[in-house]
């Protein structure tokens, strides 16, 4: 079964990349930064992608309380979002150090529109924190739970 990343979380990491792309054409300290910034965040956003968004694409279904034999693969999902979360939060930690050097060199630079999307993308990274990554783990544990699926073993 293929799992759906929501449109709206699509739509908001197309917008986020677009703006990076956008703040590295800026040049200068700011282009630079808005650089090394995107080294971090790409590989962290295909990740996200690959196992902490698509499990959400099961939220709705599973509040209507349909559930069948097919969601069961979205636990590998899951089970690797729960194993890979330490890191993918200090890859985080990386990501927000990097938003603040971009938003202090982009209001030294007059550059408004970086500073405000640094900003967001700093709530972004405590919205995922906050509320999708833990509901990402909800989703497999509420698949796992209905279908009377044993619990993985802890490490």
């Amino acid at each position: 079964m293929k799992y759906d990343i929501p449109t709206p979380l699509q739509q908001e990491h197309e917008q986020l990349h677009e703006q990076l792309r956008q703040a590295t054409r800026a040049g200068g300290e700011v282009g630079e930064l808005a650089k090394t910034l995107a080294g971090l965040m790409h590989p962290h956003f295909v990740k996200e992608d690959r196992i902490a968004l698509p499990p959400l694409g099961l939220l709705v279904a599973l509040t209507r309380g349909d559930v069948t034999p097919e969601m069961a693969g979205v636990l590998e999902l899951t089970d690797q979002l729960e194993a890979e979360l330490p890191g993918m939060l200090a890859e985080h930690r990386t990501i927000v150090e990097a938003l603040q050097r971009l938003r202090e060199a982009a209001q030294r630079a007059g550059r408004s529109e970086i500073v405000e999307f640094a900003q967001q993308l700093m709530q972004h990274a405590r919205t995922e924190e906050e509320v999708m990554y833990p509901a990402a783990i909800l989703v497999g544990q509420v698949v796992r739970q209905r279908l009377g699926q044993p619990a993985p073993a802890k490490a």
